[in-house]
């Protein structure tokens, strides 16, 4: 089992940036590929970016290339999520999750609880 904590939400006003880290308790998830989603309120989950266990492979949704970077420190057994220009369309609630490398929700096996990121114009 992979327990996994979010942290880093808040409040921030367009333009500017937040970082969001996930600490992965538990089994280790060093071998995992994890994954960042988020949830607006009325809309579906849906797929932020994601990174394979030795960080070697990451991936973006279009909405935040170039915008969004991912990363992870298996050493301290988290991820993290820099975002930057941050827009009020990527107010969300995110979920970091642990499973095979995708896109997919279905490709993930451990959810965390999420954390609010709200982004005022």
């Amino acid at each position: 089992q992979v327990q996994l904590v979010e942290s880093g939400g808040g409040l921030a006003q367009a333009g500017n940036s937040l970082r969001l880290s996930c600490a992965a308790s538990g089994r280790t998830a060093s071998d995992l590929g994890m994954g960042w989603f988020r949830q607006a309120p009325g809309k579906e989950r849906e797929f932020v970016s994601a990174i394979s266990w030795n960080g070697g492979r990451t991936d973006y949704a279009n909405s935040v290339k170039g915008r969004f970077t991912i990363s992870r420190d298996n050493a301290k057994n988290t991820v993290y999520l820099q975002m930057n220009s941050l827009k009020p369309e990527d107010t969300a609630v995110y979920y970091c999750a642990a499973g095979r490398l995708g896109t997919r929700r279905y490709d993930y096996t451990y959810w965390g609880q999420g954390t609010q990121v709200t982004v005022s114009s």
